[in-house]
């Protein structure tokens, strides 16, 4: 006999203006199952957690808890009906301790007075049963991000004891890390808790989910257990039928390559990465492959002059430039896409087109303002050269998928002519499709000339696209492989190569 159902969505419709965010969506989870949910970013799949949380209405459609109706109105009425969420940025305050984060508005109280003892015993109790062993008076933002992730599904589990939603929680973790959520994730299983767990990363799906569901297009395409499910399956459900075999593109093989664009020689910073060579080629693109902390985004910060190296050079085009900061970067024709685009990157409550401007307003100096006819026509024509999925160019870009997003970010840059774009995990966050398309552009910019520095944990991802691999390995160059000779295999034998080893 199956486990009792405890989540029923049927036929959930919601409407914004322009868009049909779900269209008589159905959806199901289980008593003590993990149960994932699937789609390209646009699916429906934010809009349906939005509403089991609260955040927004359903216009049509009818949700039901343990066979009852449930229409919650906000995120604490959801938690009194048993739904707690745990978000891909989270929710929790770093500067208060672990113990005032578990119990944040909920703190044991007498007499008016923060019974602060008790707090800090109940907080040990409570990561006790995680198997997790800390000090809950120090600050949340000493420990690191798995640790946050715990302590933020610790309490949210401890709010609702029944729904727990997972909307990309290993996006920012390691393989041991992820490991450690997931055995967490089975003990809330085996106490009898549903969870729904939103990710784009299918490994993780076969690893640790019992069911899932794909929406496409705001509908249900597919309810399965995941052992029925074939990879390539579950692809083609995401995708439609039409790319169900769609995977990387094949990598520009004998492509025309231009004159130096950068030299970077003998260039580092103590303590954070070695000094390393690097020359980037118009019409090319460079990757960083290696293991998280390896010192593939500190050598971006360093190129891109946010952080100052200790040591080395750089010729820009033939010349001798000095990065001391970003703006000397811009300046040199250096565009950068970090990976944490929603910290980092968008402004989200900037339209569009505001966000396209940026970079060439800051190029020419606040004095001088982008007028609002340029501003447009720069929106105009990079919406439709990139295929940027909005309403129109002052939609705010908060409320776009990441893909678009993403989209949006490539466009702040080209939009001030660079020589060098450096893209940090462009494809971290998005749905397969959005995966495929920003690849796509990358191919299409790299014939226009450009060149591009692209870090990417995905070893399939960088063996398609690169012309180049540059790999790090404990914060120094472990070598480089070029041409033929690029592949996942060899990328990986030379991330695992022992050290003084070099690739190539």
């Amino acid at each position: 006999m199956p486990p009792a159902e405890l989540l029923s969505v049927r036929g959930c419709t919601k409407l914004y203006p322009g868009v049909r965010a779900l269209d008589g969506a159905d959806f199901q989870v289980r008593a003590g199952e993990i149960h994932a949910l699937l789609g390209e970013n646009g699916a429906g799949k934010s809009t349906l957690i939005a509403i089991l949380t609260g955040v927004t209405a359903a216009d049509g459609g009818e949700v039901r808890i343990e066979g009852r109706p449930a229409r919650p109105r906000g995120p604490a009425q959801a938690r009194e009906l048993g739904i707690s969420a745990l978000y891909q940025e989270g929710a929790l305050v770093p500067n208060l301790s672990v113990a005032e984060n578990l119990y944040l508005g909920r703190e044991p109280t007498r007499f008016g007075l923060v019974r602060r003892r008790r707090m800090e015993g109940d907080a040990r109790l409570l990561l006790a049963a995680y198997g997790l062993q800390i000090d809950v008076t120090s600050p949340l933002g000493r420990y690191s991000t798995a640790v946050r992730q715990l302590v933020a599904i610790a309490r949210a589990a401890d709010l609702s004891a029944k729904l727990l939603i997972l909307d990309e929680p290993t996006s920012s973790l390691d393989a041991d890390e992820t490991a450690m959520l997931f055995e967490v994730m089975r003990q809330l299983k085996a106490r009898g808790l549903g969870i729904v767990f939103v990710t784009h990363f299918l490994d993780q799906v076969y690893a640790v989910c019992d069911r899932l569901t794909v929406l496409r297009n705001g509908r249900t395409v597919a309810e399965r257990a995941v052992g029925e499910v074939s990879r390539a399956e579950l692809v083609g459900l995401m995708l439609g039928e039409a790319s169900a075999g769609a995977g990387y593109p094949a990598r520009r093989r004998g492509a025309a390559v231009g004159p130096a664009v950068a030299t970077f020689r003998g260039f580092g910073r103590r303590r954070r990465v070695a000094p390393f060579d690097l020359q980037f080629r118009a019409g090319e693109v460079v990757a960083a492959a290696g293991l998280l902390g390896s010192g593939r985004t500190e050598t971006a910060l360093l190129m891109f002059g946010a952080e100052t190296a200790d040591s080395g050079e750089v010729e820009v085009a033939g010349r001798p430039v000095k990065l001391r900061g970003p703006r000397d970067a811009i300046r040199a024709g250096f565009g950068f896409c970090p990976e944490d685009r929603k910290r980092d990157g968008v402004v989200g409550a900037l339209s569009v087109r505001e966000n396209i401007a940026l970079a060439l307003q800051a190029r020419g100096g606040w004095a001088r303002p982008l007028s609002r006819r340029r501003q447009a026509d720069l929106a105009e024509r990079y919406i439709k050269a990139l295929d940027i999925r909005t309403p129109d160019a002052e939609k705010p870009i908060e409320q776009l998928s990441g893909g678009n997003q993403q989209k949006t970010l490539l466009a702040r840059w080209l939009a001030t002519d660079p020589r060098l774009l450096i893209l940090d995990e462009p494809t971290r966050g998005i749905d397969v499709g959005g995966h495929a398309e920003i690849l796509k552009l990358v191919d299409e910019l790299c014939t226009q000339g450009l060149s591009i520095y692209m870090i990417s944990s995905e070893l399939a991802e960088i063996a398609a696209t690169a012309d180049r691999v540059l790999v790090m390995r404990d914060r120094r160059p472990a070598g480089l492989i070029e041409g033929a000779a690029v592949s996942p295999e060899a990328i990986m034998a030379a991330i695992a190569a022992p050290p003084g080893e070099a690739a190539g």
